[in-house]
């Protein structure tokens, strides 16, 4: 799971939008600011269809070097490359839609997307009283890649809707709400990957107004704030 924010990529300019949730696998590259990890700096790149093609069509170009004779011939089979992709594409990262339902039960992918309801619920009831909100409403935006067999891809980012959509800069303390809130004790992202993944559906938000925020979770912000 990334947390995606103007505060933790190097191109905040790209989220900039006209509306919201704004989509960002597919559309915008990340970059990660100091504290992305080298698996993740793989896995977005490897979410990148350069990469993947390129990976797919390695095993030509060592053949090339070991059969330099070949060279020719191999390099003049655009066929057999584009089925080798196809391949990887079609039926290695991704899943047919008759198997999808095999991935996970519908009770198991209703208890996913309740549990990420409940949960970002949750964490946004903690932001929106960490910052005071009183109106408005906060909206958290979960991306998955599609890709399946790979290890998830996760983005979440807090945005907010209405005339002046934005995805919201997060302090270290309101990304460490998330990361705490969101995937533990017994809730994972392959989890909600394969409910994900049954569903053929990608993008999940959770909206909360603001006023609904308890007393006590204002309560409690106020607390955490004075023993800082």
């Amino acid at each position: 799971m990334f947390v995606v924010s103007p505060t933790t990529i190097w191109n905040a300019a790209a989220l900039e939008t006209r509306s919201a949730p704004k989509t960002l696998i597919g559309r915008m590259t990340v970059l990660p600011r100091a504290g992305g990890s080298f698996r993740l700096w793989l896995r977005i790149l490897f979410e990148s269809q350069i990469f993947r093609f390129s990976a797919a069509l390695s095993p030509f170009v060592v053949a090339i070097f070991i059969w330099p004779d070949l060279a020719l011939p191999i390099a003049q089979a655009p066929i057999a490359m584009l089925i080798v992709v196809g391949i990887v594409e079609m039926r290695v990262l991704r899943v047919k839609d008759e198997n999808r339902v095999k991935l996970a039960t519908a009770d198991e992918a209703g208890r996913a997307l309740d549990a990420l309801r409940f949960r970002g619920e949750k964490a946004l009831s903690k932001l929106a009283a960490r910052r005071g909100l009183q109106s408005g409403e906060l909206m958290l935006v979960v991306e998955q890649s599609e890709l399946a067999r790979v290890a998830p891809l996760t983005f979440v980012s807090v945005q907010v809707g209405g005339a002046a959509p934005e995805v919201l800069p997060l302090d270290e303390a309101e990304q460490a709400i998330l990361h705490e809130t969101l995937f533990a004790e017994g809730f994972s992202e392959a989890a909600l990957h394969r409910a994900n993944l049954r569903e053929n559906r990608f993008l999940r938000t959770v909206t909360l107004e603001a006023r609904a925020v308890s007393a006590h979770a204002r309560m409690a912000a106020l607390m955490a704030a004075a023993g800082r």
